[in-house]
């Protein structure tokens, strides 16, 4: 009887062994299969940050920040072709990015930004940018180490782009899971080159038949060219050049269809002191009014290192460059009279300062200063929001990042610099 008892002792331990052996070797499986398969995205996930929390009163979004590991299939994206709308993209995202668990939003947009380069007395070349919208949450999005051929780069996004509401906080895995789309929506940023770029609303157009701004989106069907949207097309930059020249380069081999129902120019600057904007216009005899196909839009480009900058003749040994939300090129012809330009008041002013000075500024907080001279909460009696401003030194490639028009509150200032890759908050 005991030898019975110890022989079902035996064999009892052996079935518990063994039992416990699979349970182990199938979750060592599944841990294997979990991360071989979201590794980057729980590492991306776990790295999601709360800084600043909401100011409803001040129609003041929260601030987050996100550091985003591995490629995040954009190598696949541009071997693939890109996307020619907002929903290739999205089609693209969920698959890859979200594994096909939740659909992206791409909101729609409204943004009238500002923007202008200057130089330090140490020669540093600055950045400087408004993002004018309104109440929304912005995501600064680090991608540390994007692959083998690409820059890191650090950028700032608007959340609304991937569908999360402006009054409700960013909450949950399955959220901050869909936030990792943010690395396909940057506004503007910076790279570990010094290369620099932003968007901005260009309202060009008169078809009120597409939406109630009657602004026409640029739309271009070359069947020899890749595709990309707006903010797609800023992520390449970011990811793929070191330089203006660079960017431009790769820009003509793309189809721009811009994003959110929208039109939009871009601006670009690099370490060297070079900048450029970016305008898709009629090929000839473009006029505002009459500017209604986006798909007969070809790429025209404005150099800071033009002989003539709009009407203004820029003679100083730097040669700064400005921009709102008006076509720069050519726009004594474009537009029947300086009342027709979107952000007219702006770009005369931030000229102004610049003019003064012959683009030169003593450092970043100088820069600041005149952004929060035209910030859309106080500019011409407010009304407005400015969700966030940013002065990117485009030599020291180091970033100075403000939160709502908060200038002189230490909580809402950020630095960030790629030498030490660490987000810091305060002045």
């Amino acid at each position: 009887m005991e030898k019975i008892k110890n022989l079902w002792s035996k064999l009892w331990f052996r079935i518990v062994s063994i039992t416990l052996a699979v349970i182990i070797f199938i979750s060592c499986a599944l841990v294997i299969t979990l991360f071989s398969v979201w590794g980057n995205e729980i590492y991306t996930v776990s790295s999601f940050k709360h800084l600043r929390g909401r100011n409803d009163a001040n129609e003041e979004g929260s601030v987050y920040s996100m550091k985003i590991k591995g490629g995040f299939y954009l190598d696949k994206f541009r071997d693939n072709g890109g996307a020619s709308t907002d929903s290739e993209l999205i089609a693209f995202i969920t698959k890859n990015i979200t594994k096909g668990l939740m659909d992206v939003n791409i909101g729609e947009s409204d943004v009238n930004c500002s923007a202008f380069t200057a130089l330090t007395p140490s020669n540093e070349v600055l950045f400087a940018r408004n993002y004018d919208f309104a109440k929304t949450n912005v995501c600064i999005t680090i991608c540390e180490n994007p692959g083998k051929g690409r820059y890191k780069s650090f950028s700032t996004v608007d959340l609304n782009y991937v569908g999360m509401e402006p009054d409700s906080d960013v909450g949950g895995i399955m959220d901050k899971l869909t936030c990792i789309a943010s690395a396909y929506a940057p506004l503007d940023g910076i790279n570990e080159k010094g290369l620099s770029c932003a968007i901005f609303m260009s309202y060009q157009g008169e078809d009120y038949s597409l939406n109630d701004s009657g602004t026409v989106a640029t739309d271009q069907k070359d069947a020899s060219k890749d595709n990309f949207t707006s903010t797609t097309m800023q992520r390449m930059i970011l990811d793929y050049c070191a330089n203006v020249d660079e960017a431009v380069e790769l820009i003509k081999n793309y189809n721009l269809h811009d994003s959110a129902k929208s039109s939009f120019h871009y601006m670009l600057a690099d370490a060297s002191g070079k900048s450029a904007i970016l305008e898709w216009l009629p090929a000839e005899n473009a006029k505002d009014k009459t500017d209604n196909d986006g798909s007969a839009r070809v790429l025209k480009v404005t150099y800071n290192t033009d002989e003539t900058y709009g009407q203004y003749r820029n003679d100083g040994d730097f040669k700064y460059q400005w921009i709102t939300n008006f076509i720069v090129k050519d726009h004594e012809t474009y537009y029947e009279s300086n009342d027709d330009k979107p952000g007219w008041d702006r770009y005369e002013h931030i000229y102004n300062r610049l003019k003064a000075t012959g683009g030169k500024l003593d450092n970043e907080d100088a820069a600041m200063k005149i952004l929060a001279e035209v910030g859309r909460r106080t500019w011409n009696g407010g009304g407005g929001v400015t969700v966030h401003s940013v002065v990117y030194n485009l030599s020291e490639k180091s970033v100075l990042w403000v939160a709502n028009e908060n200038y002189s509150d230490n909580t809402a200032v950020y630095k960030y610099s790629f030498e030490t890759g660490k987000l810091t908050a305060g002045k």
